[in-house]
């Protein structure tokens, strides 16, 4: 069966970070990216473990990669930085993570971001964390001298569609998957 992908983007450059929840802070939680936590086998196992609890919630996900399919799509291809992945740290465990790459056209200078992964263990759900994260990678992609930021939802996820629009992102036409 054929799913209608919902297709959202932002103009990083009318961009306008929203506040968040002070409460965070207060919990004891730190956002950090992968490659100020080390970037490593391990820390990539990690953020695998990470992805696959928190992707078992998602409309119509299916079957989860394998740990040889998940390095070989997300860390063996070109897009891949560590800079891009932001971890929500709880202490020693990691409870929430957000992603993103960047997909430059050299010859026109141009091209786009993508928001990958955005996703919290259940415990710290509904806390305004999967909104803190998405900020702190937003933040970072400002630097990165392109100017849009694509992301993908099924229709089903209703929560994170209605998390991007808040942030600004807006219904757009794009090939997906490309």
């Amino acid at each position: 069966m054929s799913v209608d992908w919902v297709r959202l983007e932002l103009d990083l450059r009318s961009y306008e970070a929203p506040r968040t929840n002070p409460e965070l802070a207060l919990a004891g939680l730190r956002l950090a990216t992968l490659t100020e936590l080390g970037d490593d086998e391990h820390a990539r196992y990690r953020v695998f473990e990470l992805n696959r609890e928190c992707s078992a919630d998602i409309p119509g996900r299916g079957p989860f990669h394998t740990w040889e399919e998940y390095r070989r799509v997300r860390h063996d291809v070109p897009w891949f930085d560590p800079s891009g992945v932001s971890l929500a740290v709880d202490g020693d465990d990691w409870v929430g993570m957000a992603g993103f790459t960047a997909h430059p056209k050299p010859k026109t200078g141009d091209g786009y971001l993508f928001s990958e992964m955005t996703g919290v263990v259940r415990r710290w759900r509904r806390k305004g964390l999967a909104t803190a994260l998405k900020v702190h990678n937003l933040d970072l992609a400002l630097s990165s001298g392109l100017h849009t930021i694509r992301t993908v939802h099924h229709p089903g996820n209703t929560a994170m569609i209605a998390l991007n629009r808040r942030l600004g992102y807006v219904d757009a036409a794009w090939d997906y998957p490309s």
